[in-house]
């Protein structure tokens, strides 16, 4: 197999590995856009968490609820726990790096806003750390997840929605989170502007 060949098969297993989700994720997602949703129009905010790649997707997606998606739109209140360096390096300096998360919710989260939590395999401690208190604040949790959704699956309540990617492989698990997050957006979108 020559280089673009290759190339040609992971444009090919990526896009089999979406379809193959889509009939696991469509329901999750559209839960997931319409409690957000009724979030937002409660005052509510969306507090979002991630590591690596995952932390990435969390701004991303907060940067789309704030700015735009595809069309103008009031701005939505969102805050991605992994932009600010000065309280994140505080934290895992004088606690522990699996406190990052938990010690910003634990100050800013507050009864009927929810968390996205990220993580391709469900077991970032600091995530986990995250929904944990999250729950402790009466915060719903979004937990998107890969695999078998790792004990960041196992934790969530009836309260809460679990999104989790089949298959084994993180690259395909970050780009269907990616295509997730953008069903997301532009479900949030029809439920507020229409068609």
């Amino acid at each position: 197999m020559n280089l673009a060949e290759r190339i040609y098969y992971t444009f090919q297993e990526s896009a089999q590995a979406k379809l193959s989700a889509a009939d696991i994720l469509a329901e999750p997602i559209a839960q997931a856009a319409e409690r957000l949703v009724a979030c937002f129009m409660s005052e509510g905010k969306l507090l979002a968490c991630g590591n690596g790649a995952s932390a990435a997707d969390a701004q991303h997606f907060v940067s789309e609820l704030i700015n735009r998606f595809e069309r103008e739109r009031p701005a939505l209140a969102a805050l991605a726990l992994s932009g600010d360096s000065a309280t994140l390096t505080s934290i895992a300096d004088d606690s522990d790096f699996s406190m990052v998360f938990a010690r910003q919710i634990g100050a800013l989260g507050q009864p009927g806003d929810m968390l996205l939590a990220i993580s391709t395999n469900g077991c970032s401690r600091n995530v986990i750390e995250a929904a944990r208190v999250a729950q402790e604040r009466e915060v719903a949790v979004i937990a998107l997840v890969g695999q078998d959704g790792g004990e960041l699956a196992e934790m969530l309540t009836e309260r809460d929605i679990l999104i989790c990617v089949p298959g084994d492989s993180m690259a395909r698990i970050q780009e269907i989170h990616q295509l997730a997050l953008h069903c997301l957006c532009d479900s949030i979108d029809y439920l507020l502007l229409g068609a």
